[in-house]
């Protein structure tokens, strides 16, 4: 039964875990950090893709429009057209290891996780790797279960770049998805506490304290981050996840 339970809580954190680190800013060669287009306003967000949508139509083949566009269709939720469009990036660019690694990210957000590894791992230079490939491979790693690992390639990405909170963050929720709560929040609350934290990862950390029991705390982190009625809906899910874990508990108790 406890691996039942976990099944489920893993599967309620799995998204966050996979959006922090495919949400991650990548530096590229010509036009700087990719943005992070999940963590913009939703209108913001909508502007940033149609306007990459008429760039991209105009020119298929420029290679920072076609990693942005991406990035913008994974941060609403389109990610087979993502994989598709890169798809051909990696056909006009076959050794651009920012492209692969795009592709990766946009292969493990459509859940397709084997491949994400195989062509994640060809962009990894063992004698320097980059810290955002070794996020976006143990997002992968995560969601297949494999926390351990994914852990060690958080922990060697953090030596690489200290002051990246998404990779604290995907810490955190790597232990929240095992069940190890009170891991979880520690490292989610250093993440949260650093400079270029994002509303993600605060919103991630009222989860874990939620799933906690502590619903005043979680709530009011919720309350800066969100509008009333979103608060409150989130609310409702922490309830329900917990609901459900305790119910799970009660069942290997019994038996």
């Amino acid at each position: 039964m406890p691996g039942r339970r976990l099944t489920f809580l893993r599967r309620a954190l799995i998204a966050g875990v996979a959006a922090l680190a495919l949400s991650a800013c990548a530096t590229t060669r010509v036009a700087g950090p990719t943005p992070d287009y999940s963590s913009m306003p939703r209108e913001e967000a909508l502007s940033a893709l149609a306007d990459l949508t008429a760039r991209y139509r105009a020119n298929p083949r420029d290679r920072n429009v076609v990693i942005n566009y991406a990035a913008a269709l994974r941060a609403q939720a389109q990610t087979g057209q993502a994989v598709a469009v890169l798809e051909t990036g990696i056909r006009d660019f076959p050794n651009d290891p920012e492209m692969r690694v795009a592709y990766a990210k946009a292969l493990t957000a459509d859940g397709r996780f084997g491949q994400a590894l195989n062509v994640v791992d060809s962009a990894i230079r063992p004698e320097a790797p980059d810290w955002n490939a070794l996020s976006v491979k143990g997002a992968a790693l995560d969601q297949l279960g494999r926390n351990g690992e994914a852990r060690a390639l958080y922990q060697q990405a953090m030596v690489i770049a200290p002051s990246e909170p998404s990779l604290l963050a995907n810490m955190g929720l790597s232990y929240a998805m095992t069940n190890e709560l009170t891991a979880a929040e520690h490292y989610l609350r250093q993440a949260a506490a650093m400079p270029r934290a994002t509303s993600r990862i605060r919103q991630n950390l009222a989860l874990v304290i939620g799933l906690q029991g502590r619903f005043d705390e979680a709530r009011n982190i919720y309350a800066a981050e969100l509008p009333p009625g979103e608060v409150e809906a989130n609310m409702t899910y922490v309830r329900r996840l917990l609901t459900q874990q305790n119910r799970w508990d009660r069942i290997a108790t019994q038996n």
